[in-house]
């Protein structure tokens, strides 16, 4: 890869990860469930209440944001580092960031610790690994 396409890139990911640790550590939102100590262990609990709770699925929904979050870190991570190149590993490394920041966000109490998240999350990061997969095929 040529290096001012890489650099571009790298740049891109350090973008994504400064908004995305605003929004997941410094947004309004997280200034409202500061101090609460709260988890979720069981899977599919939280999935399932959006869908009983469904009036409409906007952009800033939970459900939605939580895969789209991740969408930008299946993309881009693979293409910056090429041992992420497969899938299984890139499934993994998703499910590892997802669990670093559910687990920061338990220990400064700024969100809940939810199992759901990390699924979502990671639907998010195979969204973009396959978007990357499709484009990075592509002749430019």
């Amino acid at each position: 890869m040529k290096s001012y396409k890489r650099f571009f890139l790298l740049i891109c990911f350090l973008v994504y990860v400064c908004v995305l640790f605003y929004l997941l550590f410094f947004s309004s939102y997280r200034q409202s469930v500061e101090g609460l100590l709260t988890y979720n262990v069981r899977p599919f609990q939280t999935i399932l209440g959006y869908f009983s709770n469904f009036d409409g699925l906007s952009i800033t929904d939970q459900f939605v944001g939580n895969v789209l979050a991740f969408v930008p870190f299946g993309f881009l991570l693979p293409l910056l580092v090429s041992r992420l190149g497969s899938f299984i590993r890139m499934v993994w490394g998703t499910v590892a960031f997802s669990l670093l920041v559910e687990i920061a966000q338990l220990i400064f109490r700024v969100g809940a610790f939810d199992v759901d998240d990390l699924l979502l999350n990671t639907i998010g990061g195979v969204i973009g690994f396959l978007l990357m997969t499709v484009f990075n095929k592509r002749p430019c």
